[in-house]
């Protein structure tokens, strides 16, 4: 199993009993918790700039490092309210990407490598506007100038510099929130009391499922005929992943890559395959595709009750 060294060692702390030895970072954990702490305050009285746009925004994110199952959410939003008749947009960070000139609104001839793997796969999943830029309200901004109704911002929980209209938290019921430490104790960003001051919160695995869709050629149509398989991901709890393989009656030999990593070539020497990866890997292998490889779409699902809860929430911000 390839996996990143430091990825591995923190998890294993992060997310299983909590060693003794790692009391000694209290004191950063302390400090961060001051930061945090003071940050938000400073936000609110209005000491540090926070930006009201003219449209509604809603922030989905989470309180922890790592994927929880944003990106999803997103797509199952935007596609919602696409149906619906408004017409959404979505700003990011594009964390991985290397884009240096900001807004960049992402279009066909963007590639994974500019916009990053997740605002390039919520585009070709959506068609709507997809803006990357650090400065969230600027990009923000960027798609309302496009013609949107309503900004979805895209992992930007903790960018207080953009004002918001409504939070959705999204939680992995797998790893929860691991010790309940902050970084660099544990794997949180905020307290876990910030879940109190949130509009909603979606448990990816309990309220919220992701459902696995048919196997798809990276490249090419060739059926996937096999029970066992080399499987390759790099997103925020891979063990989820390869768990739905197993659910699904597969074999599945594990290669885990630090979230967002850019695959090369040399990454896939000894599988002789096929290779299984999730569609936010794939997106990032077309340009090494080759017939060995596959990938699992995924469509997401909420419980009856949640997705009513959230859909008028969604509907109360545009009437």
């Amino acid at each position: 199993m390839a996996i990143s060294k430091s990825q591995s060692f923190l998890e294993g702390l992060w997310y299983r009993q909590t060693p003794l030895w790692l009391w000694l970072f209290l004191p950063l954990q302390l400090l961060l918790r001051l930061f945090v702490f003071s940050r938000r305050a400073l936000y609110s009285i209005g000491w540090f700039k926070s930006t009201k746009l003219s449209k509604p925004v809603v922030v989905i994110g989470n309180v922890t490092v790592g994927g929880t199952g944003k990106t999803p959410l997103s797509i199952y939003i935007l596609q919602w309210l696409k149906e619906q008749g408004y017409q959404p947009g979505l700003v990011t960070r594009g964390y991985g990407g290397a884009a240096e000139n900001h807004p960049l609104v992402v279009d066909e001839d963007t590639s994974a490598d500019i916009s990053g793997d997740e605002p390039y796969l919520i585009f070709h999943q959506t068609k709507v506007p997809v803006v990357v830029d650090p400065i969230r309200s600027r990009g923000g901004q960027k798609l309302i100038d496009l013609g949107c109704d309503i900004v979805i911002c895209d992992d930007g929980l903790q960018h207080y510099a953009l004002q918001r209209d409504l939070e959705v938290v999204v939680i992995d019921s797998a790893r929860g929130l691991g010790n309940g430490w902050l970084m660099p104790m544990g794997p949180l960003r905020e307290p876990p009391s910030r879940l109190k001051t949130v509009d909603i919160q979606i448990i990816n695995g309990q309220s919220m499922r992701l459902e696995p869709l048919g196997y798809q050629g990276v490249g090419h149509d060739k059926p996937l005929d096999a029970t066992a398989v080399d499987a390759v991901a790099a997103i925020g709890n891979p063990q989820r992943f390869f768990d739905t393989l197993k659910t699904l009656g597969l074999e599945a030999t594990p290669h885990v890559f630090p979230d967002h990593h850019q695959y090369q070539t040399d990454d896939f020497k000894g599988m002789n395959g096929p290779i299984l990866m999730t569609e936010k890997d794939a997106v990032k292998c077309h340009h090494l595709a080759d017939d060995r490889m596959y990938y699992l779409p995924v469509k997401t699902q909420l419980t009856e009750e949640l997705d009513k809860e959230l859909k008028q929430l969604l509907t109360q911000l545009l009437n």
